[in-house]
């Protein structure tokens, strides 16, 4: 299979991550639907990344898609439990976090727009929303080692890769001093080779 995406998208780095810790080997392709000559929309028609080439060809999207596929295709180390409330929570931590890098990249991309075209109020407003975002989740957290308590699963994997796509983008919103318990569960993220073999640079 392949992955088509780049190396500064959180989303395709939560898949890349989840790739890595199911010990999955994969094409990655460098790609992006903001290239004149991008190949995405050919494959994915909303004309986003990333996307999961499958051996038969058979293209899928979004990240919350692929990587739930990615868990069920192989029964080692499992990021989602079974179909039961507590699943219901690991794919709530997954929507807070997806919804915090889609309010980063929306707010990143606007700043780049010309001086005459960008909405400094609707880069405020995504702001707004990584705040309560943030603030959520420091308090779901608590001091849990986890954000389901003792065992990794999926949703320290979006958290991780929500808080670094921030850290990327905006280091200005400085979440490590304001929630420490996030920090401390980013640090002890990083020491997996997972994370720190897919840091975002551009």
């Amino acid at each position: 299979m392949k992955l088509i995406g780049s190396y500064t998208s959180p989303f395709a780095r939560k898949v890349r991550v989840v790739l890595a810790e199911k010990k999955i080997e994969y094409d990655f392709v460098i790609d992006s639907p903001w290239l004149e000559d991008s190949k995405v929309p050919s494959i994915n028609p909303l004309g986003k990344i990333p996307v999961l080439v499958l051996d038969d060809e058979t293209p899928l999207f979004d990240s919350r898609v692929i990587v739930e596929y990615i868990d069920n295709v192989t029964p080692n180390n499992k990021l989602f439990p079974a179909p039961n409330r507590e699943r219901t929570e690991v794919k709530r931590w997954e929507a807070l976090a997806d919804g915090i890098c889609d309010a980063a990249a929306t707010a990143f991309l606007e700043a780049k727009r010309p001086k005459g075209q960008k909405s400094n109020e609707w880069i405020e407003r995504q702001r707004g929303k990584i705040m309560r975002s943030l603030e959520f989740m420091a308090e779901e957290l608590g001091e849990k080692p986890f954000c389901m308590g003792t065992h990794f699963s999926m949703a320290d994997i979006a958290v991780g890769t929500a808080l670094g796509y921030l850290a990327f983008r905006f280091a200005d919103i400085n979440w490590q001093e304001s929630h420490p318990n996030l920090e401390k569960l980013f640090t002890k993220l990083m020491q997996r080779p997972s994370f720190a073999d897919t840091v975002p640079h551009d």
